[in-house]
């Protein structure tokens, strides 16, 4: 009977740290070297992210650790605290909070405190955090430049066939913004310029610039709340929306403009619900940014009209030059001749593409 119990007990203490380690992923943090903290896996482009990061680094020999803020900032800041106080070589940061250099800076202060190198990643801080500490650097994309190719891409799809899209003929085409998350900049430059460039294109055609669908937002963009840029909320939007505008009323929302694909699919999916966007001629155009496999298989299906790249494998590969540099003991941005480069802080720019379809 005691060999029994002292097996149960030996299973239940393995079945525990099991489960510990699947809430972080990656190697055991008591051996990591490199510390990788993402602002929520169930992000679709981090999750993409975070597949390219870990396989990069797994195929380099590095002993990794990850984990999941859960769009929480004191979880991922008290994860952080936990992996300098187990001795980690180098943070790799998605940050939470970007709406303040506040949480970003707090965290450079904690590893400069201890000589860690800090490299944050997708989710941008600003200047002055990265200048704060000379092992501190950022990898990520142009924030106005997604939102600059989406407008040109959206002006020049619709001037191919505009009075198909102006559903109802009033020589305008009225769309819905979903914006993902006040205070990032990703979110707030794509929100500006996927408009402001779209205007650009039509009104030098002798068209009229884009209508917002509902004259009473003043924003002309709809948040998710919880900024998370998902699905979920794209799609409570959308099907409120299309309650009011619609065919039958003669003010259906003509044009979706997408912050990110996961609200594309969302908004999709109420656009399914009646009748649009099924791969048939009734399609509403749908754009977003990221270049999921989700969204590439939807324009495949011509379900969605198109995407901005947001390059996974490109990131991934530049965050993992950084991290060998940090264990290393060489300078972090050692061998980044080759990469677009600030000119006046350690910022690493990925560039972004355009996606239609294969």
């Amino acid at each position: 009977m005691k060999k029994v119990m002292k097996l149960f007990i030996s299973l239940s203490m393995l079945v525990c740290m099991s489960l510990a380690l699947a809430a972080c992923g990656g190697e055991s943090s008591n051996e990591a070297d490199v510390h990788v903290f993402y602002y929520q896996y169930s992000d679709t482009y981090i999750s993409s992210v975070r597949t390219a990061l870990d396989k990069e680094l797994t195929d380099a020999g590095i002993n990794f650790q990850d984990y999941d803020g859960n769009g929480n900032q004191t979880t991922q800041t008290e994860q952080i605290q936990t992996a300098i106080t187990k001795g980690a070589k180098a943070l790799l940061v998605n940050i939470v909070n970007t709406g303040s250099d506040d949480a970003a800076q707090g965290i450079v202060d904690m590893a400069k405190a201890e000589d860690i190198p800090v490299i944050f990643f997708n989710r941008e801080v600003s200047d002055a955090v990265v200048n704060s500490y000379d092992k501190c650097a950022f990898v990520g994309t142009d924030a106005a430049e997604a939102g600059h190719m989406q407008g040109v891409m959206i002006g020049e799809f619709l001037l191919a066939d505009f009075d198909k899209y102006d559903l109802n003929g009033d020589g305008k085409i009225s769309y819905i913004m979903f914006k993902g998350e006040e205070g990032n900049n990703e979110a707030i430059y794509r929100t500006q310029y996927s408009v402001e460039d779209a205007d650009k294109a039509l009104t030098a055609a002798g068209k009229s610039a884009l209508e917002f669908y509902d004259a009473a937002n003043k924003d002309k963009y709809l948040v998710d709340k919880n900024g998370q840029w998902s699905a979920a909320a794209a799609n409570e939007y959308m099907t409120t929306a299309l309650t009011a505008y619609n065919e039958a009323n003669n003010n259906m929302i003509e044009l979706v403009i997408c912050n990110n694909d996961g609200m594309a699919e969302g908004a999709i999916t109420a656009l399914n619900a009646i009748g649009y966007n099924t791969g048939d001629d009734k399609l509403i155009p749908v754009f977003g940014v990221d270049a999921t496999d989700a969204a590439k298989d939807l324009i495949g299906a011509g379900k969605m009209s198109g995407t901005i790249k947001q390059d996974a494998e490109g990131m991934a590969k530049g965050l993992l030059l950084l991290a060998k540099n940090a264990v290393d003991g060489s300078d972090v941005m050692a061998g980044t001749d080759s990469y677009n480069v600030d000119s006046d802080v350690a910022k690493i720019r990925i560039a972004y593409a355009t996606y239609l379809g294969e």
